[in-house]
């Protein structure tokens, strides 16, 4: 899961960065709402957090924007701002939610899987191939009614290539939203991973859902 979390204040932002990395999301961080509303406008985000007191432009302007252009990801309103008029705002200009500062992790961590099982309009609760199953707000996978244990990585992994099932992601693809833009990792670690995937959702299963398209990436067909 795709996270972009929006706030000058750099000490909570790398500390949050760090427990939803823990988590299974794939966060990507701005300091002001200028950079914050590039990044949301130019990338694919399954939520985004979004403070109000920004610099270079507000969130409310930020929030505005983004509805104005036709992106409908989840926006998660965090502030420090209490007012009652401030949350109204935020909530008639297109945010989905908004939580005070200071909060508990555990109370932002489920109004985030709120946000996720709601989605985008068109986001359904459960991702499926064939019997292949994942929820990505409960974070659970099926193959069938068998229950299959992943890692967050390899969860973040497979809801991606669910989510587009059928169509061919390349590597680049995979590494910018699975591992985010900035990784400097090793440069196999799709390989590494697609190959612990199949050990786990498709050998044990006799199945074959995530094929190899040589010299292009990787697609997990339907019927596998």
């Amino acid at each position: 899961m795709r996270l972009l979390l929006v706030d000058d204040e750099r000490r909570l932002a790398d500390s949050l960065k760090r427990g939803l990395t823990a988590d299974g999301f794939n966060v990507d961080l701005a300091d002001d709402g200028i950079s914050g509303l590039w990044l949301a406008k130019n990338n694919t985000y399954d939520v985004i957090v979004l403070d109000l007191m920004l610099p270079g432009k507000n969130g409310f302007q930020v929030c505005a924007d983004l509805r104005a252009a036709s992106v409908w990801t989840p926006v998660l309103v965090l502030t420090a701002k209490t007012g009652e008029y401030d949350e109204i705002e935020s909530l008639d200009i297109g945010a989905d939610d908004f939580l005070s500062k200071p909060f508990s992790y555990e109370v932002l961590l489920a109004h985030l899987r709120a946000l996720l099982r709601r989605g985008t309009r068109e986001r359904p609760v459960q991702l499926r191939a064939g019997d292949l199953v994942i929820d990505p707000a409960a974070h659970t996978c099926h193959r069938g009614s068998t229950l299959i244990e992943l890692t967050p990585r390899e969860f973040g992994l497979l809801e991606y290539l669910l989510r587009y099932h059928d169509e061919i992601l390349t590597k680049v693809q995979i590494l910018d939203h699975v591992w985010g833009s900035e990784y400097e990792g090793e440069s196999n670690v799709v390989e590494v991973y697609i190959s612990y995937l199949r050990r786990k959702i498709d050998r044990p299963f006799s199945m074959n859902s995530i094929r190899t398209v040589p010299g292009v990436g990787y697609r997990l067909v339907s019927r596998g």
